[in-house]
């Protein structure tokens, strides 16, 4: 069974357990956004640098929307008729998730293909550099809740001032010197959470993260006045979050000193299934 709700703070809860059954105790139709980054299938084992790890691997394609198709059915319940879900995922798999937003939100939610443009990484000698992950935006009904967001403009005409932001995000990846890196592998950037957050989810809606990982969607919402529910089932993945939750709640850095931890507890999830990813 899911371990108890883990806070004293009415901003957050963070619940320790598999999402399908933790998210069986949430009420119908709570939630104003879901934002999950599930596992991506890469076929590696997904490391940080303090001896964190898991296993991002299926045996088959087969298996992978096995896994992920009851999930995302259970975070389509519990989304409000306002509310709307970001699906993360990259090349691996985005295929296989957008038929199944199809077969379980409906093609007619469907609202955008965002594409996160991250800048990092390597490139291999026989196929374009792979610079990018996609971010599938669907609405629970056509009354989901957007406010645009702006970023800052980058032509010579319009220096100083903000356009709209289209569905390609450029925000780098996260380096290893970045101060709010946390050690935590696929951990995503503050910047990108925070502009999903707020163009997603009203001031003072719920925000939910099924995979949260060290917490930077949680952090996000936080930071921005919405209430935040995160699960996950690595205990050390959820100490990193409530500390970094801890910290920005009273007002300080959202940075953590890196957990040092034995790489036998380090694995998110028991394979099969893997364990999902984190923000």
């Amino acid at each position: 069974m899911p371990a108890p709700a883990d806070s004293l703070d009415p901003r957050w809860t963070l619940r320790q357990g598999d999402c399908l059954e933790v998210l069986a105790q949430l009420n119908d139709a709570s939630v104003d956004l879901v934002y999950v980054d599930p596992p991506f299938n890469s076929g590696v084992a997904r490391k940080g640098r303090a001896g964190l790890q898991f296993a991002d691997r299926f045996v088959d394609a087969a298996a992978y929307r096995n896994f992920l198709a009851p999930r995302l059915a259970a975070m389509h319940r519990v989304l409000k008729p306002t509310g709307s879900i970001l699906v993360h995922v990259d090349w691996h798999t985005s295929h296989h998730v957008r038929l199944l937003l199809d077969e379980v939100f409906g093609p007619a939610a469907f609202v955008n293909h965002l594409v996160w443009s991250y800048g990092l990484g390597g490139s291999g000698p026989r196929s374009f550099a792979r610079k990018h992950d996609d971010i599938f935006f669907y609405g629970r009904t056509g009354d989901y809740w957007f406010e645009p967001p702006r970023v800052p403009a980058r032509s010579a005409r319009l220096r100083g001032r903000t356009k709209k932001a289209t569905d390609v995000i450029e925000i780098a990846s996260i380096n290893n010197m970045a101060f709010e890196r946390t050690g935590y592998p696929t951990q995503k950037p503050i910047a990108l959470l925070s502009l999903l957050v707020r163009a997603c989810c009203k001031p003072g809606g719920t925000v939910l993260d099924p995979t949260c990982g060290s917490g930077t969607t949680l952090v996000a919402a936080v930071e921005s006045n919405r209430i935040a529910i995160g699960i996950d089932q690595s205990s050390d993945a959820l100490r990193i979050a409530r500390q970094r939750l801890e910290r920005v709640c009273n007002g300080t850095a959202v940075r953590v000193p890196t957990l040092r931890v034995a790489r036998a507890s380090a694995s998110a999830r028991p394979a099969p299934p893997p364990l999902a990813r984190s923000a």
